[in-house]
């Protein structure tokens, strides 16, 4: 999680690490670069999250194949719960108001945020997990559960994308 951030802070050019040396500057920088690590998370958890997103959608293909066609629409369920996880965190607002923002977001409040973005990175393995679950239970009886299952998880990971929006929407107030 604190890698991305080490990351940008180490690419700072040196008329900003100049200026960060600049009393009430230094924190404005720092925002800076936690926006650009926020935006850098939230785009590896999209990138994750549309592999996904392209499994089930091969899923989809195989249960067409092998005579599935009443499963279909539960894996449409939780892909397009999916896909609505995906396009949110892809267009979410940064966690960070900047400098002539009216709403100003502590440090604090920023490592909440990025908090979340790290939760919603590591919910992926369950998701995966999940899928892989759908996929062996292909022809058994398992399927509805495994099914029921992702569509459940796919569900989890928009509820905490929620709990991130509602953070952010509570920092503003």
């Amino acid at each position: 999680m604190s890698d991305i951030f080490d990351k940008v802070a180490e690419d700072r050019d040196p008329l900003k690490k100049l200026l960060s040396k600049i009393p009430g500057f230094k924190g404005y920088v720092e925002r800076g670069d936690r926006r650009l690590s926020d935006k850098l998370l939230r785009e590896a958890i999209a990138n994750e999250y549309e592999a996904h997103y392209q499994r089930i959608s091969g899923l989809q293909r195989d249960l067409i194949s092998q005579g599935g066609l009443a499963y279909i629409d539960d894996l449409e369920s939780a892909a397009i719960k999916l896909r609505q996880f995906i396009d949110r965190v892809r267009t979410a607002s940064y966690g960070y108001a900047g400098l002539f923002d009216a709403i100003k977001i502590k440090e604090e409040e920023l490592a909440s945020i990025y908090q979340y973005d790290a939760e919603l990175l590591e919910k992926g393995a369950t998701v995966s997990g999940a899928i892989d679950n759908v996929e062996s239970s292909i022809g058994t009886d398992g399927l509805p559960a495994a099914l029921r299952h992702l569509i459940s998880v796919s569900q989890e990971c928009v509820d905490l994308f929620n709990k991130r929006s509602d953070a952010l929407k509570g920092i503003a107030q």
